[in-house]
């Protein structure tokens, strides 16, 4: 029977798991790799789904009501899908983003209607971030007390604290996975940004079957900030969890529910998302890059032979052509 639907917030979830045989072939793997499509929703990426929850669990509980304007902070994708919801919903959007992010980002978020103010221009955010080394959790915090506290009828999404971010994997990115595979998953990968993917989706998982691994990446130490390399090419949207005080993780992130951390540099991201264009058609963005990196060292290893490995994918890398993940040059 036809199908018409009626907005775009019927269109987020029920992404595809692939099976990247060209990829796994090349590589002479001897595991499975499926990798979950998230740029199949609406606005290309995972944080649709945590835009929806998140915006319709505010109507829920009052704090978000007709005229109010969303605000959030974000690396993009958030952003995204936030502009597009907002638009779809009528509300106001305004966004803090990251200065290093893709300028696609920017132009996407406009295109909805959005405001988009880099962090660097708002001085309150700006001091902190240069006072703590890039401490986003400590400029969100600065953000919301010095800045939206003296505004009116807003809300702050707020990703890195919103318990509604987990819960949207639990409840549908987790379920995904387990029903797709008919219950045949061995090990779990995902990026770390706020935490919301792998924490939600590993502790639906893990209620399933325990015995399920679940990985989570962070950037490795040359993708990081530091005196000798202060302006290293990041990987968008992956942030560490381990090696940095407690209070710098967002509580989003269950620092209980991964069994290993896997890091991964941003060259080696770059290098697996172009692989994975030229051996099976997907374009996927840095952080997808990162996954497949991580998921085949793991396929590599001989105690994984013949099991069934799941990486999360998020984004598609469409919004990257401004950036030195396709420039031939940079990787040579």
């Amino acid at each position: 029977m036809a199908k018409i639907y009626e907005s775009i917030t019927e269109l987020v979830g029920k992404t595809p798991l692939l099976e990247i045989k060209n990829y796994e072939k090349k590589h002479n793997l001897n595991s499975k790799i499926l990798v979950k499509l998230e740029y199949y929703n609406p606005n290309q990426s995972v944080k649709d789904r945590i835009a929806l929850a998140m915006v319709e669990d505010a109507e829920k509980k009052g704090l978000l009501k007709p005229g109010y304007t969303i605000i959030e902070t974000t690396s993009g994708n958030t952003g995204i899908g936030l502009a597009a919801i907002a638009a779809t919903k009528g509300y106001k959007f305004r966004v803090y983003i990251q200065d290093q992010v893709s300028r696609e980002r920017f132009q996407v978020i406009k295109a909805f209607g959005g405001e988009t103010i880099k962090l660097s221009e708002e001085p309150a955010v700006a001091r902190v971030l240069e006072e703590t080394d890039g401490d986003f959790v400590a400029a969100i915090k600065a953000l919301r007390e010095e800045v939206l506290s003296k505004e009116k009828d807003i809300f702050f999404v707020d990703q890195v604290s919103n318990p509604a971010n987990p819960a949207i994997h639990e409840a549908t990115t987790g379920p995904e996975i387990w029903e797709d595979t008919n219950g045949k998953v061995d090990i779990l990968v995902a990026n770390v940004g706020t935490g919301g993917t792998v924490s939600g989706a590993g502790k639906y998982l893990k209620s399933k079957n325990p015995d399920i691994k679940v990985v989570a990446i962070q950037p490795g130490p040359n993708s990081l900030p530091s005196d000798a390399n202060p302006e290293p090419e990041e990987i968008t949207g992956v942030h560490p969890f381990e090696g940095i005080p407690v209070e710098r993780v967002p509580s989003t992130m269950n620092l209980n529910i991964y069994d290993e951390k896997f890091e991964v540099e941003t060259i080696q991201a770059y290098e697996a998302a172009r692989d994975v264009a030229k051996t099976d058609g997907i374009l996927v963005g840095t952080s997808s890059g990162a996954a497949i990196y991580a998921a085949t060292q793991i396929a590599k290893r001989p105690e994984n032979a013949g099991k069934t490995i799941v990486a999360v994918l998020p984004d598609t890398g469409l919004r990257y052509l401004s950036t030195n993940l396709f420039n031939k040059e940079f990787l040579g």
